[in-house]
């Protein structure tokens, strides 16, 4: 029975009372029970008189026991003192009983437990109660008000009831506006519910009956859809919206039901369990004959007063639940009445023509293998240049985890490497195929007023801009609303503003099949995908192909500036990119500590810039400095965004201004002597070997073998192994995209030599066995055009201008040109340099 005795007592002893103990009128405490004493704080006297303690008895109903504690002297005995217990507890005790004293805490205990078990003490201690919860009626009211973030998600919530409910027409009437009692009705002409389904399911919070149906695949009887909700709350959202709530509702087969809440006297109920809900079974009225469905009604609205904008706000809530590039037969269709305000969403603009008028639109599917593309370019009406349509099959390239990079925070373990910069069948894993549609604009002043009507244009992406996502063409709210960047567009655009969408350019919906993709799940509150594994993967995939798109139109564009005369400058300027640094740092409260810092770096830039006017290269020069400068005010933004620490945040504007201070390497031009074309070659191996070996390439380079033809030539060494360094690393990507990561070391292949006398100039050749150019020359060597995802488009460039630095050249030739073996049948570039001793 003494089993159990140490999960109530912080120290106890157990000691059966001898007859020594009973003659002797003492009891004699054994170590364990001393240490217990002593944890209650009591130390043995050392007269029997002087110590009195109180020991609770436990098992039995009695008062404490007072007790002397004292030390035995034993005199004439030659043994040390023993602790002994007398007075209360040696008469109480009998012979034989099994003692067992223990403390909690300050307080110590005794009983005899050959009378009484651990559990009987336990339970002395404890009271206990078996009882289930007992939820307050408010609890609906929060379900409904706290749950669900504005009136227009409320709305939005019925009518994807309404969809649930396998119905294909669904009315969202708004009443009686400019009176003192609007009220807003919802009616479709689905299932509808019988009584027992409204007493076993509706009202039952939390019901998941439909997360069953979803995840056996059980689905609608008439459109076979399966459910969107799962959580049994949404029906709760009409609390967002007034105080008073009547349904009508009727199933086939059953007769109609009616409920009625007055949440206010629901409310005044203490407990959930009291708030009793009437249902009214009866003769169909509204739903007559064979027709089913639900209609509620909801009264006594929290907002009383619905001005043209709100309720056009609502309507384009509404209205946009259903994708509007379906291409299924399940039809679902929202109708938006307003008796007596009807013109306030007739005037307003098609959205379809609007969208035709989009210079540009791209479609993209993926199914983890290829990613296949439809991009076109439309025109602009005045402006000479021919439509392009380009439609491709090519693998997708992704930005997954960023390798090191010398701008990123100080603090915390350094990004890893990428495991592939390609997407596959893993990446969209709990997600399914993915499928997007882009129409994208032109905000450029030049080019949007040779449109018809641009400043509907321009209010219709102010209210519509964004990427909007849809499972089973039914909008997953809020992705796609003003204020929600859930691709960091914006964020992106401030590290490559000539290149990369911003928002308030794109009309974007992605497409989502709702079975296939059971790893996104939403959020209770009804606003977006919990931001798990697969929800980042999602926005990796969806970032891969906007890149592509970006791309593409980068070509167009730049067409289209030089004969508008907006052609864009690389002699740039960083107060744009730093503004948007500083919004951010507002925003998070530290732009006093970090605004002096980026002020220096705004005057080190234009000082910079004013020296390179003198230089007579602000043309060239200037574009990669900016790109180095817009680099880290992009790092310094996501550090911003992110939380970063203070002491981080320094650090990067610190590295800010290196990066311009050693940019000033650019004007030196007295640092050009000649120099060996094979000690270029072996330092640029010897700076990319790490990456050689991390990404399995094998590099093949005959210059570096002994006896191996040389070359000199006069240029600046820095300048030339930059340009030389950006090759491979170009090389090096191309090469993870075109060959698998799961492929033998040595199939990535880069090779390499020096060839004295081309054409009176020697040269060093790089060549690789990936998959080539897709460009000409001249748009490869153009600043910001790229084709990697996280490209920057200044890798070749700053090649070019390095060469041309040097009186050299960056070529681009082809195998025949030169003697390189035929497996190195992809890219293959040459540094040639002025001849010279």
């Amino acid at each position: 029975m003494a089993d159990g005795w140490g999960s109530i007592f912080d120290n106890y002893g157990l000691k059966i009372v001898s007859r020594t103990d009973k003659d002797k009128h003492a009891y004699l405490p054994n170590e364990q029970q001393r240490a217990a004493i002593a944890a209650a704080g009591h130390k043995p006297s050392e007269s029997i008189s002087e110590k009195v303690i109180e020991i609770e008895v436990l098992g039995e109903a009695r008062s404490p026991l007072s007790a002397s504690y004292y030390n035995s002297m034993r005199v004439g005995s030659g043994r040390p003192p023993e602790p002994r217990m007398g007075r209360d507890i040696i008469a109480w005790a009998d012979e034989g009983d099994e003692l067992v004293i223990g403390n909690i805490g300050k307080r110590l205990f005794v009983a005899k437990a050959n009378d009484t078990t651990p559990e009987i003490v336990r339970a002395s201690f404890e009271r206990r109660i078996n009882q289930a919860f007992k939820p307050r009626a408010r609890l609906l009211q929060l379900l409904g008000d706290q749950l669900i973030g504005s009136s227009k998600l409320a709305v939005f919530e019925l009518v994807k009831n309404a969809y649930d409910a396998d119905a294909s027409q669904v009315t969202v009437t708004l009443g009686d506006l400019g009176t003192a009692d609007p009220w807003i009705r919802v009616q479709d002409d689905g299932q509808g519910m019988s009584l027992e389904t409204i007493r076993d399911v509706w009202l039952v919070p939390g019901d998941d009956h439909r997360e069953k149906d979803r995840h056996q695949d059980r689905r609608s009887p008439r459109y076979h859809r399966l459910p969107l909700g799962e959580k049994g709350v949404g029906r709760f959202a009409v609390h967002k919206l007034g105080g008073r709530v009547r349904m009508t509702t009727r199933a086939a087969g059953s007769r109609e039901c009616v409920v009625s809440i007055d949440w206010s006297e629901l409310m005044s109920n203490r407990f959930l369990e009291d708030a009793a809900v009437t249902v009214v079974e009866r003769e169909a009225k509204i739903f007559k004959g064979d027709s089913t469905g639900t209609r509620i009604r909801i009264d006594d609205l929290n907002q009383k007063e619905w001005s043209r904008a709100e309720v056009r706000d609502l309507y384009r809530q509404v209205t946009s639940i259903s994708s509007p590039f379906s291409s299924k037969v399940d039809d679902f269709s929202i109708d938006f009445t307003i008796p007596g305000f009807q013109q306030w969403i007739s005037e307003l603009p098609d959205a379809s023509e609007l969208l035709e008028r989009a210079p540009w639109q791209f479609r993209f599917e993926f199914d983890g293998q290829q990613m296949k593309y439809t991009y076109e370019f439309r025109g602009v009406p005045g402006i000479p240049i021919d439509s392009r349509k380009l439609t491709e099959e090519q693998p997708l390239q992704i930005v997954a985890e960023r390798e090191p990079d010398d701008l990123d925070a100080a603090s915390g373990p350094k990004p890893r490497r990428s495991v592939s910069v390609l997407a596959d069948q893993s990446t969209i894993e709990g997600i399914g195929p993915i499928k997007g549609t882009l129409y994208v604009y032109d905000r450029d002043r030049e080019v949007l007023s040779r449109y018809a009507q641009s400043r509907l244009i321009e209010r219709f992406l102010d209210q519509n801009g964004g990427v909007r996502v849809y499972r089973d063409d039914i909008r997953i709210y809020n992705y796609g609303e003003p204020g929600d960047d859930w691709l960091s567009l914006d964020l992106r655009r401030v590290n490559s503003p000539s290149r990369n969408l911003s928002r308030n350019i794109v009309i974007g919906v992605v497409d989502l099949n709702l079975e296939e993709s059971s790893g996104l799940r939403e959020k209770t509150n009804r606003e977006g995908f919990v931001e798990n594994s697969p929800y980042r993967r999602l926005r990796q995939v969806i970032l891969g192909a906007i890149s592509v798109f970006e791309t593409e139109r980068r070509i167009d564009k730049q067409k289209i500036r030089l004969l508008t005369g907006k052609a864009p400058s690389v002699d740039r300027e960083v107060a744009g990119p730093i503004g948007d640094v500083r919004k951010v740092a507002r925003s998070k409260g530290f732009l006093p500590e970090i605004d002096p810092s980026l002020r220096r770096v705004e005057a080190e830039f234009r000082q910079l810039r004013e020296d390179f006017l003198r230089a007579g290269i602000s043309q060239v020069g200037l574009a990669v400095v900016f790109h180095e400068v817009e680099r880290g005010i992009g790092a310094l933004a996501t550090a911003l965004a992110d939380g970063a620490a203070m002491t981080d945040l320094k650090i990067q504007v610190g590295q800010l201004q290196a990066v311009l201070e050693t940019s000033t390497q650019l004007l030196r031009k007295g640092d050009k002597k000649s120099y060996s074309l094979r000690q270029l070659a072996k330092r640029t191996r010897d700076i990319t070997s790490v990456r050689f070996r991390v990404h399995k390439v094998r590099l093949v380079c005959p210059a570096l073998e002994e006896n191996a033809d040389d070359a000199s030539a006069v240029f600046a060494f820095g300048l030339a192994l930059g340009a030389a360094t950006n090759i491979v690393d170009n090389a090096i990507h191309w090469l993870k995209v075109s060959i698998p990561d799961n492929s033998p070391p040595g199939e990535r292949r880069i090779f390499m030599d020096v060839v004295p006398d081309h054409g009176g100039r020697p040269v060093l050749v790089i060549a690789d066995n990936g998959p080539g150019f897709r460009d000409p020359p001249e748009q490869l060597v153009e600043p910001f055009f790229s084709r990697r995802p996280d490209g920057m488009g200044l890798g070749l460039y700053y090649a070019n201008l390095a060469m041309n630095l040097n009186d050299g050249e960056l070529l681009f030739p082809s195998m025949d040109d030169f003697d390189i073996p035929e497996e190195f049948n992809g890219a293959v570039v040459a540094l040639a340099f002025k001849g010279g001793k």
